[in-house]
């Protein structure tokens, strides 16, 4: 393929590397541009559905309201799962034809358990389990926490293809490959298939970044800014280094994007690229060369500097940086959980709002 086939940066990424592209949103519009300029999956979750409803109300608000007629006993957070199920079934059957064709190695999409279930393996699993009944390219987010990485490996072992998602560490990373080793010898060990499996796990490079400028700010810490936009990067190469000479099974994805470093120095690594679209199509309209950028080294004054001035960098850059026990409670976790949570709130408010429309609006 000579580079005047190419639509476009990201469609080289994906046709001339090992890289994958998907669209981090369920829209039916963004996932379509992005197919067809590459992507070969797509990721989800209750808040990124709260945002496709306020673009997308007019194409979901006749269906939702014949949701509540048709379960006229359900309460909103019912309503609320079945739409983010139905979306999630909506844009699997876009990827089905690249799943189909790729005999089930690409063409998935991602659909999130409840962000309120993270201190609960159980419920985690349980949900994650029934999630992979409703197409055959599901796969299934589940946060890394200290229960999430239990349920990682359950889930793995009940034949569910994982997308471990609110992770920001070199140690939540490797935590969650070895969790799935153990789910997929298991279920080696009872002669169960594993061919189909194509876990994968999150470094949300973009919420590194936020925190440690967050941190930068608490603690008055004087800086060359431009350092501060390394932090998920350097984290990221360090967890592909490792995850390459262990020959984990697990691929990793960076999601969270806040600049082209977040693409461009990735491009070329055996893993995934989940990018809004919105940063697909600055991406896709820059003049960045696409060329293998994976295995270039983070400038070592850098990583240094980042080190020396940030405990959190530093128990986000090195392997035992963590225990599973201090999962939660690391700072880029906590916020997003939060974050994750209060948004499946307004997207129960919107469900309210058409089950009991307000009387005074």
């Amino acid at each position: 393929m000579n580079a005047n086939v190419y639509k476009s940066p990201l469609h080289k990424t994906a046709s001339t590397t090992v890289t994958e592209v998907w669209n981090d949103s369920c829209s039916i519009e963004e996932l379509k541009y992005s197919i067809e300029n590459g992507a070969v999956g797509a990721t989800t979750n209750p808040v990124i559905v709260a945002e496709v409803l306020k673009k997308e109300m007019s194409l979901w608000k006749g269906r939702i309201l014949e949701l509540i007629n048709e379960m006229p006993e359900a309460t909103e957070d019912e309503i609320a799962w079945k739409l983010i199920e139905e979306m999630a079934v909506k844009g699997s059957e876009l990827l089905m034809p690249v799943f189909e064709k790729e005999n089930g190695r690409k063409g998935r999409i991602s659909i999130q358990t409840n962000a309120k279930y993270y201190r609960n393996a159980k419920r985690m699993a349980d949900q994650a389990e029934y999630f992979n009944t409703l197409a055959p390219n599901m796969m299934v987010k589940m946060p890394v926490t200290k229960a999430g990485v239990e349920a990682v490996e359950e889930s793995t072992y009940r034949g569910v293809n994982i997308n471990a998602t609110v992770c920001f560490t070199v140690p939540q990373a490797v935590a969650v490959a070895e969790a799935v080793e153990r789910g997929l010898k298991r279920r080696e060990a009872e002669g169960l298939d594993v061919s189909s499996m194509t876990p994968v796990c999150t470094i949300m490079v973009g919420r590194l970044d936020d925190w440690i400028k967050v941190m930068a700010n608490k603690k008055g810490v004087v800086i060359d800014p431009g350092y501060l936009e390394w932090c998920g990067v350097a984290a990221m190469k360090n967890a592909y280094r490792i995850y390459q000479e262990r020959g984990y099974r697990t691929r990793l994805l960076a999601a969270a994007y806040r600049n082209h470093m977040h693409w461009s120095e990735f491009i070329g690594g055996n893993m995934v690229l989940t990018i809004p679209c919105g940063w697909q199509k600055k991406f896709n309209a820059s003049d960045i060369e696409v060329v293998p950028r994976i295995d270039n080294p983070v400038d070592p004054k850098i990583v240094d500097e980042l080190l020396s001035k940030f405990d959190e960098f530093r128990r986000a850059y090195h392997e035992d940086g963590m225990t599973p026990e201090e999962f939660d409670s690391y700072g880029a976790t906590a916020r997003t959980l939060r974050g994750f949570i209060k948004g499946y709130e307004e997207l129960l408010g919107m469900i309210r709002d058409l089950m009991i429309p307000n009387p005074d609006a």
